[in-house]
């Protein structure tokens, strides 16, 4: 991750850095001794910060556990276990961006005003500067003007766009965009879907459609379903991933929106609470203001280590 970029985010986490680590500095400092009603200003500090119980749980577990195997007696000794232990719930593995090297297929999905088509333009552009060839689906035909929109971003990312008339059949523009991307060569198909949410049996028909076409048509490639949310919606963006999860089999989080959000802990929560990493995080409206996620810079930033 650019130095750039660090700073932007570290910018980005300022108000999620307020809240959460002059709240845990207060316990730190302000208590003596390693006791229960330390445990518990802890756990309120971090629930309060949109970490969520469950993960919030999860994490004080572990710290009980390691002050009473090392013996550790000082509440100020606990912040490095503590970020630690953070770092650990949100590690993405060695294989999470495999796709972006081998035939892959995208399936955006997430409610509307989330950033979802923009992330895919920013997405088109990074992948287009890498040398792939890119071809983008603009399957969301049920928002006037969301085909326009994708089509701007596929002219600024010089990336290949198949799409179809307001209201058409999302699984005809798949099906075509699959199509080309096969006659093109794409290495890497960018789909954006409808993101409603308030009627969850068209939209869990619709990506059981999408998904089987992709299966009949591009079995071979590498499969990703990211959800798009933003950030300062805190646990609304948890529950919505959560809807999502039982419409689709979902990947990876696409997380917008960090700048301006008090509500960063949300990424942990997300990753912990869902089994869903975070991939890509956004902190500003720039192509390049969308980059992969990395653990040990997102937690360095939010606590200014």
């Amino acid at each position: 991750m650019a130095v750039k970029f660090f700073d932007k985010l570290k910018d980005g986490l300022k108000k999620t850095r307020n809240n959460l680590v002059s709240g845990l500095n207060s316990v730190f400092q302000g208590f003596s001794n390693i006791d229960e009603e330390f445990y518990e200003s802890l756990e309120e500090i971090l629930i309060m910060s949109d970490i969520g119980v469950r993960t919030t749980d999860e994490i004080l577990e572990e710290l009980r556990d390691d002050v009473k195997k090392n013996g550790i007696k000082e509440p100020e000794d606990c912040k490095q276990i503590l970020i630690d232990k953070i770092k650990e719930q949100m590690d993405l593995g060695d294989n999470a961006y495999d796709f972006e090297n081998q035939k892959s297929v995208i399936l955006m999905i997430g409610v509307n005003g989330v950033g979802k088509t923009t992330s895919i333009g920013k997405l088109a552009s990074q992948f287009r500067n890498n040398g792939k060839k890119v071809m983008l689906a603009a399957a969301d035909t049920f928002r006037a003007a969301a085909a326009d929109q994708l089509n701007e971003w596929a002219n600024r990312a010089d990336a290949d766009i198949v799409m179809g008339a307001e209201g058409s059949d999302p699984g005809s523009v798949l099906f075509d965009a699959i199509s080309s991307a096969k006659n093109k060569n794409s290495d890497i198909l960018l789909c954006d879907t409808a993101g409603r949410l308030h009627n969850k049996k068209n939209l869990m028909e619709e990506l059981k459609k999408l998904n089987k076409i992709i299966d009949n048509e591009m079995g071979d490639c590498l499969r990703e379903n990211f959800i798009v949310l933003d950030a300062t919606t805190g646990q609304n963006a948890l529950e919505q991933a959560r809807q999502f999860k039982e419409c689709a089999d979902i990947t990876g989080v696409v997380l917008t929106k960090m700048d301006g959000s008090a509500k960063g802990g949300i990424a942990i929560a997300i990753q912990s609470e869902l089994g869903i990493p975070v991939k890509y995080i956004g902190v500003g409206e720039k192509i390049d203001d969308l980059q992969k996620f990395n653990a040990d810079e997102f937690v360095n930033a939010l606590f200014e280590v």
